[in-house]
């Protein structure tokens, strides 16, 4: 198997971005895809956390990180694990990093911020 993969193990990274309608959910959701395809992580149902669908809980209580990346400081992802029980996890909010919701576009370079400052929280 390719030292890649994320999911090979018992334990995998896992990647639950915000994917709200503003330009800054965008950003989010690309950044969790790009760690994805990079191998960094897995990017996981965050909607599944918020249903408390019981194999995706499970799986996210087994997970050996969890990284959370919000768009905007509503923090609407990390409030989500938070209210399902998670406490043990990174969270990336993209305000830190000077974007502001409305006023930045969701280009290769903005997500491939974010995916790296991710990247950072799950080594």
């Amino acid at each position: 198997m390719s030292e890649k993969c994320c999911a090979c193990s018992a334990a995998p990274k896992l990647i639950f971005p915000c994917s709200g309608a503003a330009d800054v959910g965008a950003i989010a959701d690309q950044a969790g895809r790009k760690l994805t395809r990079d191998g960094a992580g897995k990017m996981f149902c965050l909607a599944g956390i918020g249903g408390r669908v019981s194999g995706i809980m499970k799986t996210t209580e087994a997970a050996s990180k969890l990284l959370v990346i919000d768009g905007c400081p509503l923090a609407c992802a990390k409030h989500s694990l938070e209210e399902a029980g998670f406490k043990n996890f990174a969270h990336l909010q993209l305000a830190d990093l000077g974007m502001t919701k409305g006023n930045t576009p969701c280009t290769d370079e903005t997500v491939a911020q974010v995916a790296a400052a991710g990247a950072k929280l799950l080594a």
